[in-house]
């Protein structure tokens, strides 16, 4: 009857289990990161593109540009900002 009693109630599932879920959630929060982080980068090239878009011929020349060049200069620079930040680890 004291074996019984004087049990301390740890078994080394429980710990590989919340361990496991923990993985699980870090997975689930770094993949929700990521929807946020693109959705929010596709917003941000969408506003620029616009506001690029609406300036003249004349304001586009003096920054170096043309109309054309619109586009692929703002993925350019948006894969120059990617390179230059560091992943939360």
């Amino acid at each position: 009857m004291t074996l019984l009693n004087t049990s301390s109630g740890y078994y080394g599932g429980t710990v590989r289990v919340r361990k496991s879920f923990r993985f699980i959630g870090r997975r689930f929060f770094s993949l929700v990161n990521g929807w946020v982080a693109a959705f929010i980068a596709r917003r941000e090239y969408q506003a620029n593109l616009a506001v690029l878009r609406s300036l003249s011929d004349r304001e586009l020349r003096d920054m170096g540009l043309h109309r054309g060049q619109i586009g692929p200069a703002l993925e350019d620079a948006a894969r120059y900002r990617a390179s230059r930040q560091y992943p939360f680890t």
